[in-house]
């Protein structure tokens, strides 16, 4: 399982991080207009940490999120928080466990800009054959503006 260290608040720029979870054996289950509905609400009711950027794949998602406050909690049990919330939600035909273990979160550096990487993670629905241009993708959006202000 990856490490997932400490964000840390640097150059007075707000914490920003990239995160990606999976499914549990990389199940085709998550491009769903139901399911993206379900894990939207667990995301804006999880309020330790604010949820940016978001794009859902049939077996991943990646978003963009930052804390709530500086007493938020760690993103580890933030990510709990809000896996076990859709799980408890979810159609219970659903193939359990929902998730893999873990998750993996990148913090974004000075220097990084959080519009080129959002331009990344939007066309993985097209690097993934699922559709030909990132906006017919209708499993993405942003929950929250995140402030990132790029060098």
């Amino acid at each position: 399982m990856p490490a997932h260290p400490t964000p840390v608040e640097a150059h007075n720029r707000p914490v920003l991080i990239f995160l990606t979870v999976c499914t549990a054996r990389r199940a085709s289950i998550l491009a769903d207009s139901e399911l993206v509905s379900l894990l939207t609400t667990a995301w804006r009711e999880a309020e330790h940490w604010r949820v940016g950027h978001w794009v859902i794949l049939p077996d991943h998602l990646h978003l963009f999120c930052a804390p709530s406050s500086p007493a938020s909690l760690p993103l580890a049990n933030w990510v709990r928080h809000w896996k076990s919330s859709f799980a408890k939600r979810a159609p219970s035909g659903l193939r359990r466990p929902l998730w893999q273990g873990g998750f993996w979160d990148r913090q974004m550096r000075h220097g990084e800009s959080y519009a080129q990487k959002w331009d990344y993670v939007q066309n993985n629905p097209v690097r993934h054959g699922l559709c030909n241009n990132p906006e017919e993708w209708p499993f993405q959006g942003e929950l929250t503006q995140i402030e990132w202000h790029d060098p």
